[in-house]
């Protein structure tokens, strides 16, 4: 790798150019260590209930998945949310 401003452009990173020059200050950066505490934490999905959530694959007829898609939108929420729900009432789980 070369330490000049002429280096390459190997790629972009939110438009900005990438070049030998910037890889190896990362790398300097990298190798030297970082202070974990100044790190933020990454987002996520919020957790739902006590474990984290499995996605479960059904399969809906048309009339099915019709029904639960308008009862979305009058509820002005996600068809996941509504089929939740709707499994909460059915067995009688909070």
């Amino acid at each position: 790798m070369t330490n000049n401003k002429t280096s390459p452009v190997v790629g972009t990173s939110r438009g900005k150019p990438i070049t030998d020059a910037v890889i190896e200050r990362m790398a300097d950066e990298a190798e030297a260590g970082y202070d974990l505490t100044t790190l933020r934490p990454r987002g996520g999905r919020p957790p739902m209930g006590s474990g984290p959530a499995e996605v479960v694959p059904v399969r809906l007829d048309p009339e099915l998945r019709a029904a639960v898609e308008a009862r979305a939108t009058a509820d002005d929420t996600t068809t996941s949310e509504i089929i939740r729900e709707a499994l909460r009432r059915f067995l009688h789980v909070a």
